[in-house]
């Protein structure tokens, strides 16, 4: 196992609530366990006045907030390891300021030329960072590694130009673009679920799976995250990154080992046969709305930072499928959207009926629960104890408390990854461009529709979203597992 791994790690955005919550709580985890300790430094940058003691005290109260239970003295030398430098992304000179400090701290930390860069602020600033870190060469004679938050762009063209821009400074293989999700334990679980257990390996197929279920619903509305949800929408927000990620493991063909550069290629083969939905395809298999309003509670549209005369959807339902792989034809139906009945990310594979001597049986589902508890669940058929006929019963595989307490927070174990140099859990450019494609051609779609209409669908809150969404199915005997 890696220890003590020398680097210098720059976080554009050190200010933000992004590396208050996640980064460092992560980072000292990380450092507890020995991952980096003595050759290492994170230089915090952003547009505030801070100075090195001001970034400490913060770090010093996002470790106390997120840890109920921690050794003062790893904390004390910990935080000795953080500087701040105030920084202005669009201006050249603060990039000559930044080099040399890293490079002052290179050589405090004995740190081999090593640098990390983390973009952690508004997505329009990374094309802006990433070239000015290429044109003032602030790469390190070690490795240089670059962590890029979502969204990738809004579209394919602009996921293309901010591609290019940082394709400039680093190459693909370290171009790490992260999607926490799949830094979640249950996400990680689908791989060995699938190809360690003969018993779902034989049936994982398009002979014996009807369709696949995947559900991202939230309880919270938009709150105070209405300007940026007015230019993207549950489609963007969503679909394109977490959802297109889960819907990949699961439809995968197996890959030659566990390596990042076999995972990646057994997806790319099956992305290569996603089908890209044409009109009709979008009219009967694709459903968006937007909340409503309550008594209690505000409509999308009466949120602040969002327009009256809004159509910005706040809940997607669609259909995926592939000509290639395992599932070919099989359908995976999506939805995700906002002030849902209850927060919940699950997915439900539905295999198919067969006939049976005790005549019609209940459907065999295996149900992925993600959040909010890490848990598996089998339905199967028994018979009933006290009568004729059969019953409906339920294997559950789920993690204890205790384990659950030691699971790490997906950022914690993407930041891992990244220090080893482990792509396996981040998305490659020719993956993230077939996921627009596929977002474009709906997005497209949906403008041209808005044209036509006043509003687009409104739901009750704190249900399961519009009711149109029940009809999205293929067949009239599919229909939504959870609900």
């Amino acid at each position: 196992m890696a220890s003590n791994i020398p680097v210098i790690m720059v976080i554009f955005g050190g200010s933000g609530d992004l590396a208050h919550r996640k980064l460092y709580p992560s980072l000292f985890n990380l450092y507890r366990q020995g991952l980096i300790h003595d050759n290492f430094a994170v230089i915090g940058t952003a547009r505030r006045p801070w100075t090195n003691e001001y970034l400490r005290e913060q770090v010093n109260d996002a470790i106390h907030e997120t840890f109920t239970e921690v050794n003062e003295n790893d904390v004390k030398n910990f935080v000795e390891h953080f500087y701040y430098l105030s920084h202005d992304v669009t201006n050249v000179e603060h990039y000559v300021s930044l080099k040399e400090l890293a490079q002052e701290l290179d050589d405090r930390y004995s740190a081999q030329g090593n640098r990390l860069f983390y973009m952690a602020m508004a997505p329009r600033f990374f094309g802006t960072i990433a070239t000015h870190i290429n044109d003032q060469k602030l790469n390190g004679t070690g490795f240089n590694r670059i962590v890029v938050e979502k969204p990738f762009g809004r579209d394919l063209a602009s996921a293309k130009e901010l591609n290019e821009q940082i394709t400039t400074s680093f190459a693909e293989e370290d171009i790490f673009r992260i999607d926490h999700y799949l830094g979640k334990e249950m996400i990680q679980n689908i791989m060995p679920l699938r190809f360690t257990n003969p018993l779902f390996k034989s049936v994982w197929d398009k002979e014996h799976i009807k369709n696949i279920q995947v559900t991202l619903a939230e309880r919270l509305g938009v709150e105070a995250r209405g300007g940026y949800y007015e230019t993207s929408g549950a489609l963007r927000d969503m679909v394109q990154n977490h959802i297109f990620q889960i819907i990949t493991l699961l439809a995968m063909p197996e890959p030659r080992d566990i390596s990042a550069t076999s995972v990646h290629q057994a997806k790319q083969e099956l992305l290569d046969s996603l089908i890209i939905p044409d009109e009709e395809m979008l009219k009967q298999h694709f459903v968006r709305g937007q909340y409503a309003g309550s008594d209690t509670t505000f409509a999308y549209r009466q949120e602040p930072n969002v327009a009256s005369d809004s159509k910005t959807e706040t809940y997607a339902a669609g259909e995926v499928k592939f000509t290639a792989g395992p599932l070919a034809g099989v359908p995976i139906y999506f939805r995700t959207g906002k002030e849902f009945k209850e927060k919940k990310s699950r997915i439900d594979i539905v295999f198919k009926h067969s006939s049976t001597p005790y005549g019609s049986v209940h459907s065999n589902n295996l149900t992925i629960e993600i959040d909010p508890r890490n848990r598996i669940y089998l339905r199967i058929n028994g018979k009933n104890i006290f009568e004729s006929g059969i019953r409906e019963e339920k294997l559950t595989y789920a993690l204890t408390d205790e384990e659950m307490a030691k699971i790490p927070d997906g950022y914690e174990r993407l930041l891992h990854d990244v220090f080893v140099n482990d792509s396996t859990n981040f998305t490659h450019w020719s993956e993230l461009e077939r996921y627009w494609q596929f977002i474009d051609k709906v997005e497209n779609y949906w403008e041209k529709e808005n044209q036509d209409i006043s509003e687009i669908i409104q739901y009750p809150p704190y249900r399961m979203g519009p009711k149109e969404a029940n009809q999205i199915f293929e067949s009239p005997t599919e229909h939504w597992i959870y609900g």
